[in-house]
């Protein structure tokens, strides 16, 4: 096991990383080409103006239409999403690793903050599969894919929950939080966890185009 965690941490980790950059760069390229083949003028009408002004409405919880009509979803997006963005890099831990193997650090979440960002985002995932399993409506269009992704996700956080609380055999538990977040990195350019990437580009687009030619919100 020492030996798989080695891997994990260091050869596995820069495959991830590749991964995870070349696959985005491609990504970003192959939506940009198509964007281009399937509405070549969007360029002439993206505005930084109207992209920022519709990104930073729909930053703010419970400022757009949609989170109005459903506040559960609205507050489980965004305790979800700021605990996939603060614990990864934030985390003492992972920082520490930082330091170990790329030679730089800098501040840390305190650990009872980190350990209830985790916990917020294992509860919002089981919030997003409840959801998925009684609403008739995202019963119906949910497929594979959106379990296995909703899967990628949840797992490095109770894997890194469990370790941090000493459940199970460290070494074990360490590992398998290593290797389940080094499968979400790389899943992300080839998975739904691509909106991560393109998230703000179509928001922006949609701003742009609301705002500029439409001349109407769109939150």
């Amino acid at each position: 096991m020492r030996e798989l965690y080695e891997f994990a941490v260091g050869p596995m980790a820069w495959a991830a990383f590749g991964v995870f950059l070349i696959g985005s760069v491609i990504r970003l390229i192959s939506m940009y080409s198509l964007a281009r083949k399937k509405d070549g003028p969007f360029l002439s009408y993206m505005s930084w103006r109207f992209g920022l002004r519709s990104i930073l409405n729909w930053l703010i919880p419970f400022n757009a239409q949609g989170w109005k009509e459903n506040p559960l979803v609205c507050v489980t997006t965004f305790v979800f999403h700021l605990g996939l963005i603060l614990v990864p890099l934030f985390l003492l831990g992972h920082v520490v690793l930082w330091d170990q193997y790329w030679g730089f650090s800098y501040p840390t979440l305190p650990e009872q903050a980190a350990d209830i960002f985790t916990i917020a985002v294992i509860v919002a995932c089981l919030v997003f599969a409840w959801r998925r399993a009684t609403n008739r409506t995202l019963r119906f269009v949910t497929t594979g894919q959106d379990w296995l992704v909703l899967l990628i996700a949840f797992l490095p956080f109770l894997t890194g929950f469990l370790a941090s609380q000493h459940v199970g055999p460290p070494l074990v538990m360490t590992t398998l939080h290593v290797l389940s977040g080094e499968l979400m990195l790389m899943a992300i350019p080839f998975t739904r966890l691509s909106h991560m990437i393109f998230g703000l580009f179509s928001r922006a687009y949609m701003g742009s185009e609301f705002g500029g030619v439409r001349h109407a919100k769109d939150w």
